[in-house]
Protein backbone atom coordinates (compact mmCIF):
# COMPACT_ATOMS: atom_id res chain seq x y z
CA UNK A 1 0.00 0.00 0.00
CA UNK A 2 1.20 3.47 -0.89
CA UNK A 3 -1.44 5.99 -0.03
CA UNK A 4 -2.07 9.61 0.72
CA UNK A 5 -3.78 9.47 4.10
CA UNK A 6 -7.50 9.99 4.50
CA UNK A 7 -9.30 11.07 7.69
CA UNK A 8 -9.74 8.25 10.14
CA UNK A 9 -7.19 8.65 12.88
CA UNK A 10 -6.12 5.90 15.23
CA UNK A 11 -8.66 3.37 14.02
CA UNK A 12 -6.40 2.89 11.00
CA UNK A 13 -4.15 0.44 12.81
CA UNK A 14 -7.05 -1.77 13.83
CA UNK A 15 -8.54 -1.54 10.33
CA UNK A 16 -5.25 -2.66 8.78
CA UNK A 17 -4.98 -5.54 11.25
CA UNK A 18 -8.56 -6.66 10.68
CA UNK A 19 -8.21 -6.31 6.91
CA UNK A 20 -5.07 -8.43 6.82
CA UNK A 21 -6.76 -11.15 8.87
CA UNK A 22 -9.79 -11.16 6.56
CA UNK A 23 -7.50 -11.38 3.54
CA UNK A 24 -5.68 -14.42 4.95
CA UNK A 25 -8.96 -16.13 5.78
CA UNK A 26 -10.29 -15.51 2.27
CA UNK A 27 -7.13 -16.71 0.56
CA UNK A 28 -6.89 -19.81 2.76
CA UNK A 29 -10.37 -20.81 1.54
CA UNK A 30 -9.58 -20.09 -2.10
CA UNK A 31 -12.36 -17.49 -2.34
CA UNK A 32 -12.05 -14.64 -4.84
CA UNK A 33 -12.60 -11.00 -3.92
CA UNK A 34 -15.50 -10.97 -6.36
CA UNK A 35 -17.26 -13.82 -4.52
CA UNK A 36 -16.56 -12.19 -1.16
CA UNK A 37 -18.02 -8.93 -2.43
CA UNK A 38 -21.15 -10.71 -3.62
CA UNK A 39 -21.62 -12.13 -0.11
CA UNK A 40 -21.88 -8.63 1.40
CA UNK A 41 -23.59 -6.98 -1.58
CA UNK A 42 -20.46 -5.04 -2.49
CA UNK A 43 -17.90 -4.80 -5.28
CA UNK A 44 -14.58 -6.57 -5.62
CA UNK A 45 -12.87 -3.19 -5.19
CA UNK A 46 -14.54 -2.66 -1.82
CA UNK A 47 -13.20 -6.01 -0.59
CA UNK A 48 -9.76 -4.89 -1.73
CA UNK A 49 -10.10 -1.60 0.17
CA UNK A 50 -11.32 -3.43 3.26
CA UNK A 51 -8.38 -5.81 3.19
CA UNK A 52 -5.99 -2.86 2.94
CA UNK A 53 -7.70 -1.11 5.87
CA UNK A 54 -8.67 1.88 3.73
CA UNK A 55 -12.37 1.93 4.62
CA UNK A 56 -14.40 1.52 7.79
CA UNK A 57 -16.04 -1.83 8.57
CA UNK A 58 -19.66 -2.68 9.27
CA UNK A 59 -20.09 -5.43 11.84
CA UNK A 60 -22.75 -7.11 9.71
CA UNK A 61 -20.40 -7.25 6.68
CA UNK A 62 -17.59 -8.79 8.70
CA UNK A 63 -19.97 -11.32 10.26
CA UNK A 64 -21.17 -12.35 6.78
CA UNK A 65 -17.60 -12.69 5.52
CA UNK A 66 -16.61 -14.81 8.52
CA UNK A 67 -19.53 -17.13 7.77
CA UNK A 68 -18.43 -17.36 4.13
CA UNK A 69 -14.87 -18.13 5.25
CA UNK A 70 -16.07 -20.89 7.57
CA UNK A 71 -15.13 -19.19 10.84
CA UNK A 72 -17.59 -20.91 13.16
CA UNK A 73 -15.65 -20.80 16.41
CA UNK A 74 -17.45 -18.40 18.73
CA UNK A 75 -14.29 -17.11 20.36
CA UNK A 76 -12.54 -16.37 17.08
CA UNK A 77 -15.62 -14.69 15.63
CA UNK A 78 -16.10 -12.51 18.70
CA UNK A 79 -12.44 -11.48 18.71
CA UNK A 80 -12.67 -10.29 15.11
CA UNK A 81 -16.05 -8.61 15.60
CA UNK A 82 -14.66 -6.93 18.71
CA UNK A 83 -11.86 -5.58 16.52
CA UNK A 84 -14.53 -4.01 14.29
CA UNK A 85 -16.03 -2.19 17.27
CA UNK A 86 -12.60 -1.04 18.45
CA UNK A 87 -11.73 0.19 14.95
CA UNK A 88 -14.79 2.41 14.94
CA UNK A 89 -13.88 4.21 18.17
CA UNK A 90 -12.47 7.72 18.04
CA UNK A 91 -9.11 8.54 19.62
CA UNK A 92 -8.38 11.49 21.92
CA UNK A 93 -6.95 13.45 18.98
CA UNK A 94 -10.37 13.79 17.37
CA UNK A 95 -11.09 16.56 19.86
CA UNK A 96 -8.41 18.53 17.96
CA UNK A 97 -10.11 18.18 14.58
CA UNK A 98 -10.24 21.97 14.27
CA UNK A 99 -6.43 22.15 13.97
CA UNK A 100 -5.53 18.59 12.96
CA UNK A 101 -5.53 17.84 9.20
CA UNK A 102 -7.08 14.54 8.22
CA UNK A 103 -3.84 13.31 6.71
CA UNK A 104 -2.05 13.88 10.03
CA UNK A 105 -4.80 12.27 12.13
CA UNK A 106 -3.70 8.99 10.64
CA UNK A 107 -0.12 9.51 11.78
CA UNK A 108 -1.13 10.40 15.34
CA UNK A 109 -3.16 7.20 15.48
CA UNK A 110 -0.25 5.11 14.20
CA UNK A 111 2.09 6.88 16.60
CA UNK A 112 -0.16 5.95 19.53
CA UNK A 113 -0.14 2.30 18.52
CA UNK A 114 3.56 1.96 17.70
CA UNK A 115 6.02 -0.06 19.73
CA UNK A 116 8.99 1.68 18.10
CA UNK A 117 9.35 5.01 16.32
CA UNK A 118 12.53 5.75 14.40
CA UNK A 119 12.78 9.24 12.94
CA UNK A 120 15.27 11.36 11.02
CA UNK A 121 14.86 15.15 10.98
CA UNK A 122 16.80 17.82 9.10
CA UNK A 123 15.25 21.23 9.63
CA UNK A 124 13.50 21.02 13.00
CA UNK A 125 13.75 19.05 16.22
CA UNK A 126 11.29 16.11 16.01
CA UNK A 127 7.85 17.04 17.31
CA UNK A 128 7.92 14.51 20.15
CA UNK A 129 11.16 16.08 21.40
CA UNK A 130 10.26 19.76 21.17
CA UNK A 131 10.06 21.82 24.34
CA UNK A 132 7.08 24.14 24.70
CA UNK A 133 8.98 27.33 23.85
CA UNK A 134 10.52 25.81 20.73
CA UNK A 135 7.20 24.34 19.53
CA UNK A 136 5.54 27.73 19.98
CA UNK A 137 8.26 29.37 17.88
CA UNK A 138 7.95 26.72 15.16
CA UNK A 139 4.21 27.21 14.85
CA UNK A 140 4.60 30.98 14.80
CA UNK A 141 7.29 30.94 12.10
CA UNK A 142 5.92 28.27 9.80
CA UNK A 143 2.39 29.70 9.77
CA UNK A 144 2.75 33.49 10.08
CA UNK A 145 -1.00 34.10 9.64
CA UNK A 146 -1.96 31.73 12.43
CA UNK A 147 -4.24 33.19 15.09
CA UNK A 148 -3.26 33.16 18.76
CA UNK A 149 -6.13 30.75 19.47
CA UNK A 150 -5.06 28.32 16.76
CA UNK A 151 -1.44 28.50 17.90
CA UNK A 152 -2.44 27.55 21.45
CA UNK A 153 -4.57 24.67 20.15
CA UNK A 154 -1.72 23.35 18.03
CA UNK A 155 0.64 23.67 20.96
CA UNK A 156 -1.77 21.78 23.21
CA UNK A 157 -1.97 19.00 20.64
CA UNK A 158 1.82 18.70 20.42
CA UNK A 159 2.24 18.60 24.19
CA UNK A 160 -0.53 16.00 24.44
CA UNK A 161 1.25 13.84 21.88
CA UNK A 162 4.42 13.99 23.96
CA UNK A 163 2.69 12.23 26.86
CA UNK A 164 3.14 9.13 24.72
CA UNK A 165 6.75 8.94 25.91
CA UNK A 166 5.88 8.84 29.60
CA UNK A 167 2.50 7.09 29.83
CA UNK A 168 3.76 3.75 31.17
CA UNK A 169 3.49 1.80 27.89
CA UNK A 170 5.73 4.11 25.95
CA UNK A 171 7.18 3.20 22.57
CA UNK A 172 10.92 3.27 22.00
CA UNK A 173 11.81 6.51 20.24
CA UNK A 174 15.07 6.55 18.29
CA UNK A 175 15.76 9.96 16.75
CA UNK A 176 18.58 11.02 14.46
CA UNK A 177 18.74 14.81 14.21
CA UNK A 178 20.84 16.67 11.70
CA UNK A 179 23.14 19.18 13.37
CA UNK A 180 21.53 21.87 11.20
CA UNK A 181 18.38 21.64 13.35
CA UNK A 182 20.44 22.37 16.46
CA UNK A 183 22.26 25.33 14.94
CA UNK A 184 19.23 27.01 13.34
CA UNK A 185 18.12 29.69 15.88
CA UNK A 186 14.39 28.98 15.96
CA UNK A 187 12.85 31.48 18.36
CA UNK A 188 16.21 33.00 19.24
CA UNK A 189 19.11 32.02 21.56
CA UNK A 190 17.02 31.71 24.73
CA UNK A 191 14.55 29.33 23.11
CA UNK A 192 17.33 27.25 21.60
CA UNK A 193 19.07 26.93 24.95
CA UNK A 194 15.81 25.67 26.45
CA UNK A 195 15.44 23.21 23.58
CA UNK A 196 18.96 21.85 23.85
CA UNK A 197 18.54 21.43 27.61
CA UNK A 198 15.26 19.63 26.98
CA UNK A 199 17.01 17.19 24.63
CA UNK A 200 19.61 16.50 27.31
CA UNK A 201 16.90 15.86 29.89
CA UNK A 202 14.72 13.62 27.73
CA UNK A 203 17.74 11.63 26.52
CA UNK A 204 17.99 10.26 30.06
CA UNK A 205 14.75 8.33 29.58
CA UNK A 206 15.31 4.64 28.99
CA UNK A 207 12.95 4.56 25.99
CA UNK A 208 14.55 7.52 24.17
CA UNK A 209 17.73 7.42 22.06
CA UNK A 210 19.00 10.60 20.42
CA UNK A 211 21.85 10.84 17.92
CA UNK A 212 23.14 13.83 15.98
CA UNK A 213 24.39 13.67 12.41
CA UNK A 214 27.28 16.18 12.57
CA UNK A 215 28.20 18.72 9.91
CA UNK A 216 31.71 17.33 9.74
CA UNK A 217 30.50 14.01 8.33
CA UNK A 218 29.56 15.68 5.04
CA UNK A 219 27.17 13.92 2.63
CA UNK A 220 25.27 11.07 4.23
CA UNK A 221 22.51 8.50 3.69
CA UNK A 222 19.67 10.85 4.63
CA UNK A 223 19.92 13.00 1.52
CA UNK A 224 16.26 12.36 0.62
CA UNK A 225 15.04 14.28 3.67
CA UNK A 226 13.07 13.67 6.85
CA UNK A 227 11.11 10.47 7.45
CA UNK A 228 9.82 8.24 10.23
CA UNK A 229 9.49 4.46 10.50
CA UNK A 230 6.85 3.03 12.82
CA UNK A 231 6.81 -0.56 14.06
CA UNK A 232 3.87 -2.13 15.87
CA UNK A 233 3.56 -4.83 18.53
CA UNK A 234 1.12 -6.81 16.35
CA UNK A 235 3.13 -9.20 14.20
CA UNK A 236 0.45 -9.01 11.52
CA UNK A 237 1.14 -5.32 10.89
CA UNK A 238 3.91 -4.27 8.55
CA UNK A 239 6.19 -1.38 9.42
CA UNK A 240 5.00 1.96 8.04
CA UNK A 241 7.19 4.73 6.64
CA UNK A 242 5.79 8.23 7.08
CA UNK A 243 6.75 11.04 4.70
CA UNK A 244 5.26 14.45 5.43
CA UNK A 245 4.59 16.98 2.70
CA UNK A 246 3.25 20.53 2.82
CA UNK A 247 -0.45 19.68 2.53
CA UNK A 248 -0.51 15.87 2.74
CA UNK A 249 1.51 12.83 3.73
CA UNK A 250 2.54 9.47 2.31
CA UNK A 251 2.34 6.19 4.22
CA UNK A 252 4.42 3.37 2.75
CA UNK A 253 4.19 -0.25 3.85
CA UNK A 254 5.34 -2.21 0.82
CA UNK A 255 8.25 -4.40 1.89
CA UNK A 256 10.71 -3.02 -0.67
CA UNK A 257 9.89 0.59 0.24
CA UNK A 258 10.18 -0.03 3.97
CA UNK A 259 13.41 -1.98 3.60
CA UNK A 260 14.98 0.89 1.67
CA UNK A 261 14.19 3.37 4.43
CA UNK A 262 15.27 0.95 7.16
CA UNK A 263 18.65 0.62 5.45
CA UNK A 264 18.99 4.42 5.32
CA UNK A 265 18.05 4.74 8.99
CA UNK A 266 20.53 2.07 10.04
CA UNK A 267 23.28 3.78 8.02
CA UNK A 268 22.42 7.10 9.66
CA UNK A 269 22.65 5.52 13.12
CA UNK A 270 26.05 4.03 12.33
CA UNK A 271 27.45 7.26 10.87
CA UNK A 272 26.01 9.69 13.44
CA UNK A 273 27.47 10.58 16.82
CA UNK A 274 26.76 7.93 19.45
CA UNK A 275 24.21 8.82 22.14
CA UNK A 276 27.05 9.65 24.56
CA UNK A 277 28.85 11.76 21.96
CA UNK A 278 25.54 13.46 21.20
CA UNK A 279 25.10 14.44 24.86
CA UNK A 280 28.64 15.83 24.82
CA UNK A 281 27.80 17.94 21.76
CA UNK A 282 24.57 19.21 23.34
CA UNK A 283 26.51 20.17 26.48
CA UNK A 284 29.06 22.07 24.37
CA UNK A 285 26.30 23.90 22.51
CA UNK A 286 24.82 24.97 25.83
CA UNK A 287 28.25 26.28 26.81
CA UNK A 288 28.35 28.37 23.64
CA UNK A 289 30.64 26.22 21.51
Amino acid sequence: MTTTAQPGGGSMVRRILLGSQLRRLRESRGITREDAGYQIRASESKISRMELGRVSFKERDVADLLSLYGVDDGGEREALLGLVREANKSGWWHSFNDVLPGWFQTYVGLEEAAAQIRTYEVQFIPGLLQCEEYARAVFGQTRPVISDEELERRLSLRLRRQKLLTDGQSPRLWAVIDEAALRRPVGGPKVMRAQVQYLLDVSEQANVVIQVMPFRFGAHAGESGAFSILRFPEQDLADVVYLEQLTSALYLDKRDDVDAYVQVMERLCVDSLTPDQTRDLLTRILAGH
